[in-house]
């Protein structure tokens, strides 16, 4: 249960740090913001109001949040220090939606705020670059995020030694540190911590927050004694608000007391008022965290169908469950419940998803060499297949024009007939019709029917190859590295045999990188969860530094045959990669929507554009696959482009194949 509520509990604390700290007593501080936004004179000071009323609604309200963003944004008037901060405010809205986004303005703001030699500029730059380690986070991992902590955000705030913005980095420090098991040094952090807000802000949100992680630091240590003496003392300082949104935070530290004190009973309705305030402010990942403690108690309590609903909720409302990690265990657990109840089908169906969501995680760090030998050896078999086809295609246009020189030399002897009669004339001419009708009927078939099998070959072979790799190779590399962390374990030591586990943490990167090309062939995202979730994933791979792809999903059914839905996939993805690789495109925006059987994809790029006859000099075979999808499915495709970008509008028809 220990290592469950750790795991858990990464989300809750991160969504501490991505909110700004505010006074316990928040109403009066958002009066006096307001009342300088409407009062004061000076654009600095209302420039800096509207900049903390953004921070502060970013969570709450978007729309709001970016309002007073731009009112903020009209009083800059040249001023280079404000200019900075909005650019760290933006970054602030952007945290928690589009993480790309956010690092590139915190990476502004810094290079802005670092012309300032100032308390006030040290400390904006301490937090911004505290923010852009936890934008980095899921893509560089948790020791980039330590190191950046370490070398550049306390560093900045210890020039003022007993700062807010120092006990609060080592309060992050310390839930960084307890995420990662080390609960001793959290504590430690945890301590300093409450040295510095303990004697010079006492009454301060900060403290409050520093009590609560102290708290639940102590829960995972089973030592509930004094993870009690820490809420007492967090109750203390909110008692006053009952109005205050950050009630939610301390009901969610008291559910953790329970569990830890095993007073399971008494857990179910602080886990009520949790979930009351959490809803009443928005806190939707906060309001799910606590619906799964929920489950967790009524499970215990063996109130099976009551817990089964209740995850089953969890999964439906997504917030929690859009996190892999998360994800992951929610379908592990799942899988325990069902077995508890007696559904061993179900047990196991569940248990498939956690195994294969297991494989999915392991997609992130990409290496070059085993993309390059799968890709080889793909175009080399994919040569063979298209061989054999273009081979069985130029039997069938031979077979297709003797047919044409019969009918050719039938129509010479019939118009030599007309020369004596005009009533077999005009007999000829309507069975010539006729006959070319049927002729060119038989070839749209023949047609159809050689792109069909040329499609589902290339699927096939994807596949196969996929399986090969993922349970043939991966599951021996995935043997070897497992072998060699049992027998490490017992026979070396972690810091005289570094080298050793350099090589087994390169194995393990080797493994990662197999599942993702196996995965590249073959989707599992849209096997599991449709085509819409699939193209989501398919945008968020290609995203970058310099690359927005802005994606949007109108109507999309989840009953699509997966034949269709693989052939859509197929086609975005030929349309992204166009877009990326030769338009060198930084700004994407692709639709995609579905009204009965008709589906539409547009694509919008601000890429160099291409020339109208790019299909006839270009020896790619991209544009050429892309027409065949787009025929299999009976649709049209029209393309404009110039130097200015290139827009694609696809019509589909997905009445069956």
């Amino acid at each position: 249960m220990k290592r469950l509520l750790i795991l858990l509990s990464l989300f809750l604390s991160f969504s501490l740090q991505s909110q700004q700290i505010i006074p316990l007593h928040e109403q009066p501080y958002l009066d006096s913001l307001q009342n300088i936004t409407t009062t004061n004179t000076s654009n600095i000071p209302k420039a800096n109001a509207y900049f903390l009323l953004s921070n502060y609604y970013r969570n709450i309200d978007s729309l709001l949040s970016r309002k007073y963003l731009e009112n903020g944004k009209t009083f800059i008037k040249n001023n280079p220090f404000l200019s900075a901060k909005y650019d760290f405010y933006k970054a602030q809205y952007y945290l928690d939606r589009n993480k790309a986004k956010a690092a590139i303005f915190y990476e502004q703001a810094i290079k802005g705020l670092s012309k300032f030699k100032t308390e006030e500029s040290d400390l904006l730059q301490s937090s911004a670059w505290y923010s852009y380690g936890v934008a980095q986070k899921d893509k560089e991992g948790y020791p980039f995020l330590l190191k950046i902590i370490l070398e550049k955000s306390i560093p900045l705030a210890k020039k003022y030694k007993n700062s807010r913005s120092l006990g609060f980095l080592y309060t992050q420090l310390a839930v960084i540190l307890m995420y990662n098991a080390e609960l001793k040094k959290a504590e430690n952090y945890n301590t300093k911590a409450l040295e510095i807000l303990e004697k010079n802000y006492p009454n301060s949100a900060e403290l409050f927050f520093t009590y609560l992680n102290s708290a639940n630091n102590f829960c995972y240590q089973t030592n509930g004694d004094e993870a009690k003496k820490c809420l007492d003392k967090a109750e203390k300082l909110i008692a006053p608000y009952p109005e205050s949104s950050v009630n939610a935070f301390y009901y969610y530290s008291k559910t953790l007391y329970c569990i830890t004190k095993q007073k399971n009973s008494e857990a179910l309705p602080v886990i009520e008022k949790g979930i009351f305030y959490a809803k009443k402010f928005n806190q939707n990942l906060l309001a799910q965290m606590f619906y799964f403690n929920k489950y967790d108690i009524l499970r215990k309590l063996k109130k099976y169908h009551e817990a089964k609903n209740v995850l089953e909720g969890i999964l439906t409302e997504k917030s929690l469950a859009l996190d892999l990690n998360n994800r992951k265990t929610i379908y592990k657990q799942l899988s325990i419940l069902s077995e508890e109840m007696g559904n061993s089908r179900e047990a196991l169906v569940w248990e498939q998803r956690y195994s294969g969501l297991s494989d999915s995680l392991n997609t992130e760090n990409i290496k070059l060499e085993i993309n390059k030998i799968e890709s080889k050896f793909n175009a080399a078999e994919k040569e063979r297949k298209i061989a054999t086809l273009n081979a069985e295609k130029k039997q069938k246009e031979l077979e297709v024009n003797k047919k044409n020189s019969y009918l050719w030399g039938l129509s010479f002897i019939l118009v030599l007939a007309l020369s004596l009669l005009l009533f077999f004339f005009i007999i000829f001419r309507k069975n010539k019709k006729i006959s070319e009708q049927k002729i060119n009927d038989i070839k749209q078939k023949e047609e159809l029917s050689l792109t069909k099998a040329i499609l589902d070959g290339e699927e096939r072979e994807r596949e196969r190859i996929a399986r090969d790799l993922h349970d043939g190779l991966g599951g021996m590399l995935a043997g070897v590295k497992i072998n060699f962390s049992t027998w490490s374990s017992s026979h070396l030591d972690a810091e005289k045999d570094q080298e050793f586990y350099r090589i087994l943490g390169q194995l393990d990167s080797s493994v990662s990188e197999l599942r993702h090309v196996a995965r590249n062939l073959m989707p599992e995202s849209l096997l599991n969860f449709g085509l819409e979730t699939a193209l989501q994933d398919l945008c968020e791979f290609y995203i970058r530094k310099d690359l927005e792809i802005d994606f949007q999903a109108i109507g999309i059914e989840k009953d699509l045959p997966v034949t269709i839905q693989l052939n859509i996939y197929r086609i975005v993805q030929e349309l992204l990669a166009n877009a990326i690789k030769h338009a060198e495109a930084s700004n994407i925006l692709l639709q995609c929507s579905q009204s009965g059987k008709n589906f539409l994809i547009t694509i919008e790029d601000n890429g160099k554009g291409f020339e109208k006859d790019i299909e006839k000099t270009s020896k790619s075979m991209g544009l050429r696959n892309l027409k065949n999808r787009v025929n299999y499915l009976r649709g049209k495709m029209e393309v404009s482009s110039d130097t200015q970008g290139t827009t694609v509008n696809i019509e589909l028809n997905i009445d069956g194949e």
